[in-house]
């Protein structure tokens, strides 16, 4: 599950350094590897920097998405030591697809889950996280966009709608070859938690995996979700920390291209 699926969104290109893969063109750059990437000591000091050095001259953030279990040891000291820093560290679950379309919870009174396929949907979760995170998340309409114009059958976007309002949305993403299927999102409005939204989201989609012949379920659970989506069934197999490292307010703009 490792990478990023094999139809890159429309504006998204990938790269090979290495035992990396580097993602260009979305809100941030995304570096993800192998679970051993097989160097260490300077040589892996200089991967890091040719990272960090290749999106600051974009001007851009990136992010080096780490496990629990990865090798070699010393990844994330050396991470930090390039100016990577860490953010919130989620939980790793995974879950039989079956188990949890059978759990059906039924979403409270005046609330409506549908599948959306719109640009205007799309912009509409966009501002619906931007209110739950407090910060601008216009840059997720754009990657729900791109995703659903490059790979349709890679990814189904749900929301769940009070009085035409978005309250929570969350999507389901296709691993082709593999028996695996990614839940994201998930994020509700505050007035809306605790009524049972999220867990039908979760039955929802594994509804449509469990059509699609998909086996397992996975998810970077946050500490909010992990007790309920344990709760439902799902196991624990690892932690994942995102570094990012940012340009400076102070840098220079990158040259015009």
């Amino acid at each position: 599950m490792r990478g990023a699926p094999p139809i890159p969104p429309t504006g998204v290109t990938y790269e090979q350094d290495g035992p990396l893969l580097r993602i260009v063109g979305q809100f941030r750059g995304l570096v993800s590897g192998p679970r051993d990437l097989g160097v260490g000591g300077a040589e892996l000091d200089r991967l890091i920097a040719r990272q960090r050095d290749y999106f600051a001259g974009r001007g851009e953030a990136v992010e080096w998405k780490t496990r629990g279990h990865d090798h070699p040891a010393d990844l994330t000291e050396r991470l930090r030591a390039a100016g990577f820093l860490p953010e919130e560290r989620e939980t790793v679950v995974v879950g039989l697809a079956e188990e949890m379309a059978v759990r059906q919870p039924v979403a409270p009174e005046g609330v409506v889950v549908r599948r959306v396929t719109a640009d205007l949907d799309m912009h509409r979760i966009a501002a619906m996280e931007s209110a739950v995170w407090g910060e601008d998340w216009s840059w997720l309409a754009d990657d729900l966009i791109g995703r659903i114009d490059a790979a349709p059958d890679e990814i189904a976007v749900y929301i769940a709608e009070a009085d035409g309002e978005v309250v929570s949305a969350a999507w389901l993403v296709f691993r082709a070859g593999t028996e695996f299927a990614s839940l994201w999102g998930g994020s509700t409005l505050s007035e809306w938690r605790g009524r049972g939204i999220y867990r039908a989201l979760v039955a929802t989609r594994a509804a449509l995996a469990t059509a699609r012949g998909i086996r397992y379920l996975h998810v970077d659970a946050s500490d909010d979700s992990a007790p309920i989506l344990r709760r439902l069934g799902f196991h624990a197999v690892t932690t994942t920390t995102p570094y990012v490292w940012k340009p400076r307010a102070d840098s220079p703009a990158p040259p015009l291209k």
